[in-house]
């Protein structure tokens, strides 16, 4: 029977807890799924912008590709260009060699023609008494000054190739270096372009890349949570299921132990030593004349509001005390807990047995272990704020068989 009390007690304390461990559970499992759909969206959003970004790379690339393409077709006609150049460089020399020749002879012809003067034709004339070797001679003569014409003319049509040759050359120059200085800016600034648009695609996998971690993170986050809140649920469930199998059990026992009581007198029923105000009788037979734990001011009534939340009532009360105020139990027992729990700091639990139990919450410290026996009147405790308490405060109850009843109803009036 008493460890089917224990049981039913630590269930109703144990609970809540749990309870309130499934809410905040439950809060960070919504938070971790609205983390992973922003986180999903996220990734979906960078994606394009990857594609984006690869599309434009893409077109960069492919006209990179098509620009130094023509800048070799470019360098291969450079260098036909080049070969023309030579070529025309060597035709130039032999026009410069044939130039010079040709005004060799024009200077030979032109002191010969110098030398005789203009009374050539007479000299022969004169000269020539054979008519017939004079018609000859003017035949020659006629020759040879076709020839100093022909000459001139070819000197001349030379010197006019030469500057053709020469205007030809430096305007081929001029056009392949302007087409190249063209093509190498285009090359330069598609470069940047290239570059830029890499920069930015390395950074958008950099974020994608940081942004899967974290979704992958949130998202054992949230599986985690999901398990921890099924652990919390199958441990509610048991607990429940064990509760209401230690209430049957606490009831047959207590049925039990009433027939015994009614077939003999108990050995429990005689006076228990005590000193003080304390009441010495059977703690079923104690309501109204318990002495309270501690001297102090009641801050909370039993079954008032607990804080803002109307839906939580006070099973017990709260009583003002100063820290460190001797706690004492209000009738004779046995420890049966006597430790921290969540909600009630560092308690104490006392057994009355019959199904009594008296509760003693937010202590500062605990004078006594489970299973020590305690008169009325001992101390077990001191007052403090454990447990989250603002200022020190004792939290007092008392359970009948598993349920809350209230402390005022069975310790003296207060003044």
């Amino acid at each position: 029977m008493f460890r089917a009390l224990v049981l039913i007690l630590m269930t109703c304390l144990l609970s809540p807890a749990f309870a309130d461990e499934k809410a905040d559970a439950q809060k960070q499992l919504n938070a971790a799924q609205s983390d992973v759909v922003e986180l999903k969206k996220l990734l979906q959003k960078i994606q394009q912008e990857k594609s984006g970004v690869q599309k434009s790379l893409k077109q960069t690339e492919t006209e990179m590709g098509q620009l130094e393409k023509q800048v070799k077709d470019l360098q291969e006609q450079l260098n036909d260009g080049e070969e023309e150049i030579k070529r025309l460089e060597t035709e130039k020399k032999k026009l410069q060699s044939a130039q010079i020749e040709q005004q060799r002879l024009i200077a030979i012809q032109a002191r010969a023609a110098y030398q005789s003067g203009r009374q050539e034709y007479i000299k022969l004339l004169l000269n020539q008494q054979n008519p017939e070797k004079f018609s000859r001679t003017m035949t020659y003569y006629d020759y040879v000054s076709k020839a100093r014409m022909e000459q001139l003319n070819t000197f001349n049509e030379t010197l006019r190739q030469l500057a053709n040759v020469e205007n030809e050359i430096t305007a081929q120059q001029h056009q392949l270096l302007e087409r190249k200085s063209t093509l190498d800016t285009q090359t330069e600034k598609l470069a940047q372009v290239r570059k830029q648009r890499q920069l930015a695609l390395a950074k958008l996998n950099s974020d994608y890349s940081a942004r899967d971690k974290k979704l992958k993170a949130r998202q054992r986050d949230q599986a985690q949570l999901a398990k921890v809140i099924k652990t919390i649920d199958e441990t509610l469930a048991r607990q429940a299921r064990e509760a209401a199998a230690a209430r049957q059990r606490a009831l047959a026992a207590a049925n039990q132990a009433k027939r015994q009581n009614a077939a003999s007198p108990s050995s429990n029923s005689g006076p228990i030593v005590s000193s003080g105000a304390v009441y010495g009788g059977q703690f079923a037979n104690a309501r109204g004349k318990l002495p309270w734990p501690v001297n102090g001011r009641l801050l909370a009534r039993y079954g008032t509001p607990r804080g803002e939340d109307a839906r939580t009532k006070w099973d017990g009360v709260l009583i003002s005390a100063a820290a460190g105020s001797q706690v004492r139990a209000v009738h004779g027992g046995r420890v049966v807990f006597a430790d921290w729990l969540r909600g009630a700091g560092l308690l104490v639990i006392l057994d009355h047995g019959n199904g009594y139990l008296s509760l003693y919450g937010h202590n500062q410290s605990l004078l006594k272990d489970a299973g020590d026996v305690v008169k009325a009147g001992d101390p077990i405790a001191t007052v403090g704020t454990s447990g989250g308490q603002n200022t020190p405060a004792l939290y007092f109850a008392i359970r009948q068989k598993g349920r809350p009843s209230d402390p005022a109803q069975w310790c003296r009036a207060q003044g």
